[in-house]
């Protein structure tokens, strides 16, 4: 377990929805350390800058690809 322990408010302060997670995966969440915590938050910027790329050829090809 990591010496720290997040909110929820401090998760979705990163932009995580987590209030609609089971308990269990709000848990691990939770315990992340620092250092994962900011790789996932970097890891979610990245793919919400390609989102509405995404969601475009979904669009186009009828979310046959995504």
């Amino acid at each position: 377990m990591s010496e720290h322990r997040w909110t929820l408010d401090d998760l979705e302060a990163y932009g995580f929805d987590v209030s609609t997670l089971p308990v269990e995966q709000q848990e691990v969440l939770r315990d992340l350390t620092e250092a994962e915590l900011s790789m996932l938050a970097d890891i979610r910027a990245r793919l919400d800058e390609v989102g509405p790329e995404v969601s475009a050829h979904s669009e186009i090809a009828g979310a046959a690809l995504f």
